[in-house]
């Protein structure tokens, strides 16, 4: 059976050409270009995965309302946040409200893609018996890389597709420094310096909401990254 993914974008043309390019993947399609409609049908029936834009018609943060009703009605159901506003604050928000991921509409329809199978991927395998092989062990940091589950110091640590992914390159080879473009290969992403310096940005933050002093994730200047090992 195909997966159903809802699409609430106000944006008629953007609406329509994802509508094609998903369609053509296999996937069922939901489109909605309000967030009225899109709750009600919600109401109705959960789709598999929802991609919500932030401004919906005359409601600038309409999507954060999708966002919350979805969260409501199932804590797993894969999100993904599609905005042309790409800035720290809309990210935070919507990343507080549950979102899985935040991707901007200039991003490409092969990463689009690459995030959605991730996102189904990790879903199917939240129930799954940990494989050890699967696992990367770093100090109080471990990671399951069929999952996406992270703990730090035996507490969950909710990130992102995207945050997961950038982590995981750095924390594998504790101490080696991973460039920017090795964190965009890693994660499946073509972005700029200060994208990914605001998702390195997050990650430290959500690990300091549990441990004050973490202070792993490193910046190496001109380089790039890398998990400081515990002395």
């Amino acid at each position: 059976m195909s997966k159903r993914i809802a699409l609430v974008e106000d944006d008629q043309a953007l609406r329509e050409n994802y509508i094609a390019a998903l369609t053509k993947q296999g996937y069922e399609v939901m489109p909605y270009a309000n967030r009225a409609s899109a709750e009600l049908a919600f109401a109705q029936r959960l789709p598999d995965l929802a991609i919500i834009d932030i401004g919906l018609e005359d409601e600038i943060d309409g999507g954060f309302s999708v966002c919350q009703q979805l969260r409501s009605l199932s804590k797993t159901l894969p999100i993904i946040f599609f905005t042309a506003r790409d800035n720290d604050y809309d990210t935070i928000c919507g990343l507080r409200m549950g979102a899985d991921d935040y991707l901007t509409k200039d991003i490409s329809l092969p990463h689009l893609l690459a995030r959605i199978a991730a996102l189904f991927r990790r879903t199917a395998l939240l129930g799954s018996p940990q494989n050890e092989t699967d696992l990367v062990h770093a100090g109080d940091l471990i990671m399951d890389s069929k999952r996406m589950t992270v703990s730090w110091q035996g507490q969950p640590i909710e990130l992102t597709v995207t945050e997961f992914w950038m982590l995981h390159a750095i924390a594998k080879f504790s101490g080696h420094v991973k460039s920017r473009q090795q964190l965009m290969d890693e994660s499946k992403m073509v972005v700029d310096d200060t994208t990914i310096t605001s998702h390195i940005k997050r990650i430290r933050k959500k690990f300091m909401k549990f441990d004050p002093q973490f202070d792993r994730v490193e910046t190496v200047y001109g380089m790039g990254y890398r998990w400081k090992s515990n002395k």
